[in-house]
């Protein structure tokens, strides 16, 4: 059996907006699977300011009480190198766009380790993803369009697809007629290769709420798409703190229309993930 490498992701939970903290859970198990070690460094008004976040994500917050600008990112380099000593991952993955970790980057790789960034767009210096292996921005607002790949290598630019090339014959016909030059473009035209057309670009997907996705963790029959009875999502939902012992489920599924259906519309009984 092939065991998935330890990886361990370590959030500076001050640095960055909750949107782009779950955006980097989504990211790092999209990529590699799994995350064995999910610590988030913050104050204490962070913290409660946060829980429901880490409860959902299976994060565990690590309160700094001391004071001063940078307690929480040495707390959090501490914390680096003894999991690295002790656990051996084989990858660091550190949610900041603070520069001031790339000693311990550098610190990390010597013991072994690979690591990788992850920051918030538009907080991010220019020399913060220097250090990593590699190093991604995350936009914080719910149209983010996906990862910006810091350091990556550039694309370059191709043709247009509907433009075809110059040749002797249309650059002869410009400064003429329209009609002229429809005729010089109509006589060019046997005499070009045929230009590939460019595939369609995807539109990326929306990013779930961070309440969606613990829904969707613990009532996961909802992922089918099938409509399921509102009864049976009440207590799973009330075990995982999501929904009061008074409220009605409905009320909870009723916030994100853009994801769950409630049927029928007067006195709906069934609900449905629409997020598929």
């Amino acid at each position: 059996m092939t065991l998935t490498p330890r990886t361990m992701l370590l959030i500076d939970a001050d640095n960055v907006s909750a949107d782009v903290i779950q955006q980097a859970i989504e990211l790092v198990l999209a990529q590699h699977g799994a995350i064995h070690v999910r610590r988030a460094y913050c104050t204490a008004e962070s913290a409660v300011t946060h829980a429901k976040l880490f409860k959902s994500l299976s994060i565990r917050p690590i309160v700094n009480l001391s004071a001063g600008k940078n307690s929480n990112d040495i707390a959090l380099a501490v914390d680096a190198i003894d999991l690295a000593i002790a656990e051996r991952p084989a990858l660091v993955v550190i949610v900041s766009s603070d520069s001031d970790f790339a000693p311990l980057v550098i610190r990390l790789r010597e013991k072994g380790c690979r690591v990788e960034g992850i920051g918030q767009l538009g907080k991010t210096g220019e020399e913060a993803p220097q250090a990593y292996d590699q190093f991604v921005d995350l936009t914080h607002h719910k149209a983010a369009k996906g990862p910006v790949r810091r350091g990556a290598a550039k694309t370059v630019a191709e043709p247009m697809a509907d433009e075809p090339p110059r040749t002797a014959k249309t650059r002869a016909a410009r400064g003429t007629s329209s009609r002229g030059r429809a005729k010089a473009a109509q006589a060019a035209a046997p005499a070009l290769a045929p230009v590939a057309k460019a595939a369609p670009v995807r539109p990326a997907e929306p990013i779930q709420p961070a309440d969606v996705v613990s829904i969707l963790h613990v009532v996961p029959a909802l992922r089918s798409g099938e409509r399921l009875q509102l009864n049976s999502t009440v207590e799973p939902l009330r075990q995982a703190g999501l929904l009061s012992k008074s409220a009605a489920s409905t009320k909870l599924f009723k916030k994100y229309p853009d994801w769950f259906e409630l049927t029928p519309e007067k006195q709906p009984n069934k609900v449905q993930y629409r997020g598929r």
